[in-house]
């Protein structure tokens, strides 16, 4: 069970885009993640007449390492460890840290 999942709200808490939000996008095998609006970069491409691609620069988000974001907490308004937490019926599920709160109900 991953701590940071599809969907998440989270923030980057390390790198050049420190202090950015956005939402997990793909999370990856590899520890990676992609997040919306973070890690955008410039990718030259070259044009593909078979596709009916045109080249040019196009501006891409690419994945971040888990370990660089946290699972951003609403009540807090923060960013927050996980932790997990089993339920008297059994279900395993995340929660913050700081305040014990159940991340996914």
């Amino acid at each position: 069970m991953n701590k940071i999942r599809k969907g998440d709200d989270v923030i980057v808490i390390a790198g050049k885009d420190k202090g950015k939000r956005g939402s997990v996008l793909r999370v990856r095998d590899d520890d990676r993640l992609l997040v919306e609006g973070v890690n955008s970069v410039k990718k030259h491409v070259k044009p593909n007449p078979v596709k009916g691609e045109a080249g040019g620069i196009v501006s891409k988000e690419m994945p971040i390492h888990i370990s660089n974001v946290a699972l951003f907490n609403t009540v807090s308004r923060r960013a927050d460890r996980v932790g997990f937490k089993v339920l008297e019926d059994g279900r395993k599920v995340r929660i913050f840290k700081s305040n014990g709160e159940v991340v996914d109900a």
